[in-house]
């Protein structure tokens, strides 16, 4: 997801690119894209001169997927890359997605871990969302909370801020996360877990929660003094404190995170061809050269990752070591079918208390 996050930022998100995915004039496909490197991997890889062209349709992870279900059986894309597995459990389960698409790479634990059983999307990378963001000109490492549950106290009143899920990429996981670690759940129904999360953040609504489109405009409302601290996506905490736009921020990891793996997912609609291309794109973002242009292409945003392979560190020594950030996972194809109805739900009962 990518981390605009001066207090000047857009709200709104953009489109590079979109055009016909494939046509005896301009073979290739579009890539749907919500990550902050993509610019950059997409040039690199059609400078290779495969035989055809990738194009972009850069926007916010919201959007992108309720354009993917506009088009239904006419899409458009012939690959998705955002933050967050959910999406891609559910794209999966609908028959949307071309299965066993892994590319024969070193995986590391991290990454072997994220590949799903029937092979239908690709791990790229790991981020964790749910880093708690401070201002520290504005509050002391010592005064903030170590636990969520203490999120909800009253001397937090209209301190914390967060993102809209329909909008956000990272923001379905992280509310998931909740759900599922305060409902303890572990198999079978998600009704106690989903009714003890919604309680939870009903909590922090009532404490003043702040609910803005992305992390731009969170991160804005903190450098101007709307709040004090937010949970958001770790690299948007570390960009901003490399870039100089919000040099005050830092980041403190509370009782839990949830963990955030980038994918690659392939249009399973599209003709054979297109998946063919599709899957040459994925196979060299996996390669030593397309994990470079991840690390290097948004340098002070998403390229902030803890990468999936071995042999490959994260491309900056502000990246903590992934175990102090205590993060979970979740099961996508669990929290993935949920993810239209919470977001409803969110956006219709928390935004506008």
């Amino acid at each position: 997801m990518r981390a605009l996050a001066s207090a000047s930022a857009l709200a709104t998100s953009f489109v590079l690119i979109a055009t016909p995915a494939h046509g005896a004039s301009n073979p290739g496909f579009v890539l749907y894209s919500a990550q902050g490197y993509d610019q950059a991997t997409v040039t690199a890889f059609n400078a290779t001169k495969p035989g055809f062209t990738v194009t972009l349709n850069d926007d916010s992870t919201g959007p992108l997927l309720q354009q993917i279900q506009a088009e239904g059986n006419n899409p458009k894309w012939g690959a998705l890359w955002v933050d967050g597995t959910a999406a891609f459990a559910q794209l999966d389960n609908e028959g949307m997605l071309v299965k066993h698409v892994e590319p024969s790479v070193d995986f590391n634990a991290l990454g072997k871990q994220n590949v799903p059983s029937d092979g239908s999307f690709i791990p790229t990378g790991l981020t964790v969302t749910g880093a708690l963001c401070y201002n520290s000109a504005k509050v002391k490492a010592s005064q903030l909370p170590k636990t969520w549950a203490q999120l909800t106290e009253a001397k937090y009143s209209g301190q914390l801020g967060m993102n809209d899920p329909a909008q956000s990429g990272p923001t379905f996981p992280l509310i998931a996360g909740v759900m599922n670690e305060i409902g303890t759940y572990k198999s079978g129904s998600t009704s106690a877990s989903v009714a003890k999360g919604k309680s939870f953040f009903q909590a922090l609504s009532k404490n003043g929660l702040l609910v803005s489109s992305t992390n731009g405009p969170t991160l804005g409302a903190m450098e101007i003094g709307s709040i004090n601290m937010a949970v958001v996506q770790s690299s948007a905490c570390y960009g901003d404190e490399l870039n100089g736009s919000f040099p005050s921020v830092r980041v403190k990891y509370l009782n839990y995170s949830v963990a955030l793996p980038s994918a690659i997912g392939i249009d399973a609609k599209e003709p054979t061809i297109v998946q063919q291309d599709a899957q040459k794109f994925a196979d060299w973002v996996m390669s030593k050269a397309g994990q470079h242009v991840m690390q290097t292409g948004d340098p002070q945003g998403d390229s902030l990752f803890w990468p999936v392979l071995n042999n490959e560190q994260p491309a900056n020594k502000i990246i903590p070591p992934l175990s102090s950030t205590h993060a979970i996972s979740i099961n996508p194809y669990v929290w993935g079918p949920l993810e239209s109805s919470i977001n409803a739900w969110f956006d219709k009962t928390i935004i506008p208390v």
